[in-house]
């Protein structure tokens, strides 16, 4: 019994009901929703949709980007590669997010928002955070949500 319980909250189950799996997900959504307006796009998405969720239910125009095109109950992902960007996905956008990005995709992530002119959120893994050119990073803490947030140097 005691061996079923450990796994099922290791999947996000926690007496029959799903929780986060990622720490402070409405946090995060919340800041987003509160600091940004028109389309947001999460890049990278992966299958852990929590955040953009939140906006979704909050009324954001949320784009989500990932390497393989899918539906994720009634959000789309979209198939995109940050290297060459489909223009059309981010036309628009007041910030770019991330939830556990590689460096490299922080850095294409940077140049793209740069011509853009919106920011930059990333959650990171642990502290593996880019410098990007052109923006000036801070670390946000908002409830349970850690996070840098990249804005254009004015």
């Amino acid at each position: 019994m005691c061996r079923v319980r450990d796994q099922s909250r290791k999947k996000g189950l926690q007496n029959g009901v799903l929780m986060s799996l990622l720490r402070g997900a409405d946090d995060l959504a919340q800041f987003i929703a509160r600091n940004y307006s028109g389309r947001v796009v999460e890049v990278g998405a992966g299958y852990s949709l929590e955040v953009a969720r939140a906006l979704q239910a909050r009324g954001q125009d949320v784009v989500l980007t990932d390497k393989e095109e899918r539906l994720s109950g009634s959000m789309r992902v979209e198939k995109d590669d940050i290297f060459s960007p489909r223009w059309e996905l981010y036309r628009g956008a007041s910030l770019l997010y991330s939830i556990r990005p590689p460096l490299e995709m922080q850095l294409a992530m940077g140049l793209l928002a740069l011509e853009l002119g919106a920011d930059v959120l990333v959650r990171p893994l642990m502290d593996e955070v880019a410098e990007l050119p052109g923006f000036a990073r801070r670390l946000v803490n908002r409830g349970e949500a850690r996070f840098y947030l990249f804005s254009a140097r004015a």
